[in-house]
């Protein structure tokens, strides 16, 4: 159906209306849907775009559907929807954590799970480190047509995107993998951690690690994977103490990013303690 449309904002009825009113207005046009982000632009110095589409009555953008092989998450999933949604689900366990802590919750009754990753200046996302340690994917529309990254990927060329792009849904691959999501907040830094460390696992006999993803959000501008601590931890025990060991000898490779909340030292220096707390909350889930 045509969306509907009002002074600054057109409202979708459908994913092929939202993403024809996207292409047609270019740079100028922005989705729209919890609108906590965008709500805020003015206190972050930003003015608000000409145009936005409303993308949040879009039935499959709401979805959250979970089968055997995959999980999909539909873009206006709130975080509160999320964290509901995948209670119990073992190797979500983390996911579930992160959406179900992030901000505070007036924020996760609004705040959807498209709006957070794409983001690009907050830097505090607590779904983005859990999605990275998930190894998720994203499915974008746009100009030219349907198309999946990884979510690395896309953390990484979200600012590049070509306008109209619109991230649909977050897929995630089922694995028989332990999680786990480990943040530090600070009173003065409000509803927002510090750090962030998030660590999926698939353990073997005598717990050792057969397979493991663990990714740092908060201390830098964009959320990462720790590529050289996951080699270091393969094929070992998992064990907590030797976790924040090799944490510490390899926390060097992260440059932390200073704000009047937490100054970039610290966002480094608590990492190998979350890597600790991370590594004893996935044995807890895989026994």
């Amino acid at each position: 159906m045509p969306a509907q449309s009002h002074e600054r904002l057109v409202i979708a009825d459908d994913l092929a209306g939202a993403l024809a009113a996207l292409a047609e207005r270019g740079t100028e046009g922005a989705p729209l849907a919890g609108g906590t982000w965008i709500m805020r632009a003015p206190i972050r110095g930003e003015t608000h775009l000409p145009f936005y589409v409303g993308i949040g009555a879009i039935p499959e953008l709401n979805a959250v559907d979970i089968t055997e092989d995959e999980i999909r998450i539909g873009a206006c999933v709130t975080h509160e929807r999320l964290a509901a949604a995948l209670a119990g689900i073992r190797q979500c366990q983390g996911l579930s954590i992160a959406a179900g802590s992030a901000a505070n919750p007036s924020i996760r009754q609004m705040a959807t799970v498209g709006g957070n990753l794409c983001a690009a200046d907050f830097a505090a996302s607590d779904l983005a480190p859990a999605l990275l340690s998930l190894d998720a994917a994203v499915e974008l529309g746009g100009p030219g047509g349907m198309q999946r990254l990884a979510i690395g990927s896309f953390l990484e060329r979200r600012r590049t995107l070509p306008a109209g792009t619109l991230l649909t849904a977050v897929v995630i691959a089922r694995q028989p993998m332990s999680t786990a999501h480990i943040r530090l907040p600070l009173r003065k830094a409000g509803d927002y951690p510090a750090a962030i460390v998030s660590m999926a696992a698939s353990l073997g006999a005598d717990d050792t690690v057969d397979d493991v993803r663990i990714a740092v959000g908060s201390v830098e501008a964009t959320a990462r994977r720790w590529t050289q601590l996951e080699d270091q931890l393969g094929g070992r025990k998992l064990d907590p103490e030797t976790a924040h060991h090799f944490a510490a000898a390899a926390s060097a490779s992260f440059t932390g990013r200073d704000s009047v909340e937490s100054p970039a030292w610290y966002r480094v220096q608590v990492l190998p303690a979350l890597v600790r707390r991370a590594a004893r909350a996935v044995l807890a889930a895989a026994h």
